[in-house]
């Protein structure tokens, strides 16, 4: 392993004085559009929309794709195309047969989505990989990291089999995929532990073992390498987990704001770490981190991803988040850093022009870096307020830092109140916490960031309310519902059904805010 890992270090030291030749984002994109294409055109879903004709002809295939073929939400895209590839039939949307399907963490709705993972998709996500293995040689980690274990903390990697395909967490799938030399060398907590379907029964095992791995990078959600990182330390009576894991120097993290977590990790901590942030999602992997104190994730343009930007604007959608017909479009070259933009992809795992939920900004938009701001489905704009995720996790982060408190976990819902309307505020907190004084820096601090905010706090937002929770009530039913741990986030945001059920548990536990505002 060592003389792996060595190789492995030197490599990445030899490849940083070269600088490798790259092409514009249009031309990876415009590459990239008509590779899927050609391999697409032959299936159900390219002979419906014509994409034959379209690369015969001298025509801006950009724009014809665009014209030719809808916006699809998800239930749209399994219902007219996917449900037929996962009762085994050939060539749908995609070549051949889907082998897998990733079933979705389900944050934006209660039951996990089926999301077809081609072989052309697992080849998209090793070369993700690596290009994120390469880019690392930007930061300051130490050479001899590249020699010790990975802890990636996901979902369990047994997968279920369903006659003709084989459907569980992405995580699993990745994992069945792994190359054997990456498997047997460096991933922890290894196969063995990985399948174990109950995350207690991982999680204990994981904590007992820990002083016999040497670690240096640390993959996971936030929330829940947090918690194993606690039981570490509790467990072992130890200071920190450096104190078991002396070489620790990465963690790569995503699926939510990492601010919220900062400061709590930190203590955790016995040293600095690097912390690199990815966007991966079950229909693929994004982008990364590429440089130090780069406020953004790069996208990843020429891995068989062809990315689409939907300003998310009210003609775009409507109040609950979906797409109207016919939303306009952009490409990676006509962005701009001051729109905010639901993300639409058209992949190598056969989802073409599909809206997967997530609205970023750019932060850059020369070098294709972007943040994640919320979900299309996880906003509140009750009456004009068009609070996003990013709004919420500033302010619960102002109110941690002004308080001298760790917030774990939160979610917000907004409901009708004396003929008007208002907000509630769960708040998953383990120290004493004043909720008045949280309400007021909450506030506050959205007055201050949202200008739509501002105006309707004076007019029909008449009310927030914040009740804070003990953080483990918020893990206790993620556990209830089946979705614990691994890459399962709880929503930020609660409406409908998540928030009528999120109600009753809390009421058939007889479970009471700290105190409330």
């Amino acid at each position: 392993m060592a003389l792996l890992g060595n190789l492995i270090a030197r490599s990445l030291r030899i490849r940083k004085q070269f600088k490798l030749s790259v092409a514009s984002p249009q031309t990876y994109q415009r590459h990239t559009l008509r590779q899927l294409m050609e391999r697409g055109q032959y299936t159900a879903f390219g002979k419906h929309y014509g994409f034959g004709d379209m690369l015969s002809q001298e025509v801006d295939l950009v724009a014809a794709f665009q014209k030719a073929v809808p916006a699809f939400t998800y239930n749209e895209m399994y219902e007219q195309w996917w449900h037929r590839a996962q009762k085994g039939e050939e060539n749908v949307s995609w070549p051949g047969k889907v082998k897998y399907f990733a079933l979705s963490s389900g944050t934006s709705e209660s039951a996990s989505k089926h999301i077809p993972v081609t072989q052309d998709m697992i080849k998209s996500i090793k070369k993700v990989g690596f290009k994120q293995l390469y880019s690392m040689t930007e930061f300051p980690i130490p050479s001899r990291s590249f020699e010790k274990g990975i802890l990636m903390l996901g979902g369990t990697t047994t997968l279920f089999e369903k006659g003709d395909y084989y459907e569980g967490d992405m995580s699993g799938i990745s994992a069945k995929n792994m190359p054997k030399w990456m498997s047997s060398l460096f991933y922890k907590p290894g196969q063995k532990i990985s399948k174990r379907q109950k995350w207690e029964d991982r999680i204990k095992l994981i904590v007992r073992k820990a002083p016999e791995w040497d670690v240096a990078t640390v993959c996971g959600v936030p929330a829940w390498v947090q918690i194993v990182f606690e039981e570490i330390i509790k467990y072992h009576k130890v200071k920190h987990i450096h104190e078991i894991w002396p070489n620790l120097s990465i963690y790569i993290h995503g699926g939510v704001a990492f601010e919220p977590y900062r400061d709590s990790f930190k203590r955790l901590l016995g040293k600095p770490i690097t912390f690199i942030e990815t966007y991966m999602a079950s229909e693929g992997s994004f982008g990364f981190t590429t440089r130090p104190n780069a406020e953004g994730i790069k996208l990843v343009l020429n891995v068989g991803i062809f990315f689409e930007f939907v300003p998310f604007t009210e003609a775009n959608f409507d109040e609950d988040g979906n797409p109207r017909p016919n939303p306009k479009t952009l490409t990676i070259w006509e962005v701009n850093e001051h729109t905010e933009y639901a993300v639409m992809i058209s992949t190598c795992s056969g989802a073409w022009r599909y809206i997967i939920g997530d609205v970023v900004r750019f932060t850059n938009a020369q070098e294709h870096e972007i943040i994640i701001v919320g979900r299309t489905k996880q906003f509140l704009s009750l009456c004009g307020e068009h609070m996003s995720v990013d709004n919420m996790n500033k302010a619960i982060d102002v109110a941690s830092q002004k308080l001298g408190i760790t917030v774990r976990e939160f979610a917000v819902a907004g409901f009708k109140h004396n003929n008007l309307f208002a907000h509630r505020w769960y708040v998953g907190c383990d120290d004493a916490c004043d909720a008045a004084q949280m309400k007021e820096v909450i506030d506050h601090t959205l007055c201050e960031i949202n200008d739509d905010y501002e105006v309707e706090r004076t007019s029909a937002l008449k009310e927030v309310f914040v009740e804070v929770l003990p953080s483990k009530v918020f893990y206790d039913y993620m556990r209830s519902i089946g979705k614990e741990g691994g890459m399962n986030k709880f929503p930020r945001v609660l409406k409908g059904v998540q928030l009528a059920n999120f109600e009753q548990y809390l009421s058939e536990n007889g479970i009471k805010s700290a105190s409330s505002a």
